[in-house]
């Protein structure tokens, strides 16, 4: 009884482990061919739901760019660009409090992530957080001093003191990256303005022990 029972579970098992594998590798392959994202099948959806969440943001849908963008966290919460997408599609909706909060979890695990990075920056800048504002576009120029973006962040940011003497302290406390705002801020930031940040991280090297 046993043995023709197994004759006709043994094809449907196989059948069914071909078809996770096919899923699987769809999948893999929607990473690189974001068309192909619908065709993947829902549970199967890793590298193709980024693809989906990013298409429902650019749509009119906010619910659906939410509800996409949580699925996403939820299948994959470790890559900091999934939570910046989580945080966009929650400003969308109107979530402000909790993109702030989902921003922040993204810039402390991916600092690297241009993206991110800038937005947190705007978002600080909406809070009126200068310091935290300025603390992101010093992140920003150490990921790319020559970013076409980086000129008009930074004159936004620097309108603030706050901003500003925030800016100055990091330089003075870390020379690397002060070799590197002193070789491009000149280009990047108005004179007045880079002569200020200048002179305060002079005033603070100069008391420095």
């Amino acid at each position: 009884m046993m043995r023709p029972i197994m004759r006709m579970v043994w094809p449907i098992l196989l059948l069914g482990v071909a078809v996770i594998a096919a899923a699987a590798q769809l999948d893999r392959q929607a990473r690189r061919d974001p068309q192909l994202s619908p065709l993947v099948p829902g549970p199967a959806r890793s590298f193709a739901q980024r693809h989906l969440a990013a298409e429902a943001l650019a749509g009119n849908d906010k619910a659906l760019a939410l509800a996409e963008a949580q699925l996403l966290v939820q299948r994959r919460p470790v890559p900091a660009e999934h939570l910046r997408l989580l945080a966009q599609a929650q400003i969308a909706a109107g979530e402000t409090e909790a993109a702030y909060r989902t921003i922040q979890q993204a810039a402390r695990r991916g600092w690297r992530d241009r993206a991110t990075q800038e937005a947190v920056l705007l978002i600080a800048l909406e809070a009126g957080d200068d310091a935290e504002a300025a603390r992101r576009l010093a992140a920003l120029w150490v990921l790319d001093p020559g970013a076409e973006r980086l000129p008009a962040l930074a004159e936004r940011v620097l309108e603030s003191e706050e901003a500003r003497e925030t800016l100055a302290m990091i330089a003075a406390d870390a020379p690397r990256w002060r070799a590197r705002f002193l070789a491009t801020g000149g280009r990047m930031i108005a004179p007045g303005t880079f002569a200020d940040i200048t002179a305060r991280v002079e005033a603070r090297t100069a008391i420095a022990p």
